[in-house]
């Protein structure tokens, strides 16, 4: 089932559905796929470490990016996801910026794990787990840009100020 909100399928979602929408698809999936890519990345290294196409670091990668998400995301629900929720704060626009700020290092974060990972490209020979590995990165840093494109593009305007006025 495709959870994700497009224009097609619903041409401006509220704001309550967008961010179930985000805590949902986004969050969730961040939370239940970050451990096990770091752990599958820690086998990968270990037993490929002589592979001249070894994707070393990617498990220090993903557990820094794991952490810094981890914060991130509670702190989205914990505070700005309620403000909004009760329509917003007249000081609503500090920490959005903040959470902008911390998707600007996401977005470094996408870039390490694709550097590492060589654009996602494989090895010949390749097993496994080693392909589960780049199929669930490529998936992460693909569902991370689109997480940050939903939140900076749609939900943090609703909230900002206009500029010029």
């Amino acid at each position: 089932m495709n959870t994700r909100i497009e224009s097609s399928d619903i041409e401006d979602p509220d704001t309550p559905s967008l961010i179930a929408h985000i805590v949902q698809r986004y969050h969730e999936a961040h939370r239940r796929e970050l451990p096990e890519l770091v752990r599958l990345s820690s086998r990968v290294e270990a037993v490929h470490r002589d592979h001249p196409s070894v994707p070393g670091g990617l498990a220090d990668a993903l557990e820094r990016l794991s952490g810094d998400l981890g914060s991130h995301m509670a702190k989205e629900e914990a505070a700005l996801f309620p403000l909004m929720l009760d329509g917003g704060h007249p000081m609503i626009a500090h920490p959005i910026a903040q959470m902008r700020h911390e998707h600007d290092d996401h977005g470094a974060a996408i870039g390490e794990i694709r550097e590492i990972c060589r654009g996602f490209v494989l090895p010949a020979d390749a097993c496994r787990s080693w392909r589960a590995l780049y199929a669930g990165a490529e998936k992460l840093v693909v569902d991370l840009a689109e997480h940050v494109r939903l939140e900076n593009g749609i939900l943090f305007p609703r909230f900002e100020a206009p500029v010029g006025l």
